[in-house]
């Protein structure tokens, strides 16, 4: 004998037990509340966007002090340069004179200076300081006179003329015709020429110095 019961059996692999969560068809006001938030959520500015100043932009003070420091230094170092041009960069020397010494202008000369020329290769010459022709001694000359090897080269108190560099030289010194440069002013003129030429093809510069 059994027993029959009334109703449908429960579906297989189910308990029986359904959510009452689940809300499957949303009602209206459900609807417009969810519109409401999307709406506040699209309005609302993100905290990583930038913030937008709506003008002008503000300049940064630290950068504007470091370009006025970099632009002052370069005036300063343009100004250092011009002020250190030597003397023979500031006078137009002959393309024959390559540098000479004392620098032309000079206000500071020292009264035991040199004078000191550098003449194009190929060139001899003489001195003239202060209206007077000084001697002039050929190095290479003084050499060939040497007999002994190493013997030390005796040069007199003169101009001394090196073809090797096809400079001019002169130290004043007790001996030589100059024994020192008198405070003031002092005007040297090099008389020079092609040496395969002679002097008779020969030319002048002519430069001034003071002596303090």
């Amino acid at each position: 004998m059994f027993t029959l019961r009334l109703g449908s059996p429960p579906t297989a692999g189910h308990d029986g037990v359904v959510a009452d969560t689940i809300d499957p068809i949303p009602s209206p006001e459900s609807a417009e509340q969810a519109t409401a938030v999307v709406a506040d959520d699209a309005s609302t500015p993100s905290n990583d966007r930038a913030p937008t100043t709506g003008g002008r932009r503000r300049i940064d003070r630290g950068l504007l002090i470091v370009s006025a420091v970099i632009a002052l230094g370069l005036v300063l170092v343009a100004r250092g340069l011009l002020i250190g041009v030597t003397g023979d960069d500031r006078v137009d020397l002959p393309a024959t004179v390559e540098s000479v010494v004392p620098v032309p202008d000079a206000e500071q000369a020292l009264a035991q200076t040199n004078v000191f020329v550098d003449l194009a290769p190929g060139y001899t010459g003489v001195l003239i300081v202060d209206g007077v022709e000084l001697d002039t001694v050929d190095l290479s000359s003084l050499q060939d006179s040497l007999t002994d090897p190493g013997e030390q080269i005796s040069v007199p108190p003169v101009t001394v003329f090196e073809p090797g560099n096809s400079t001019l030289t002169f130290t004043p010194s007790a001996a030589a015709e100059i024994e020192r440069f008198e405070p003031g002013i002092h005007r040297v003129t090099v008389v020079h020429w092609p040496i395969a030429e002679g002097r008779e093809r020969a030319r002048s510069f002519t430069w001034q110095f003071n002596v303090v």
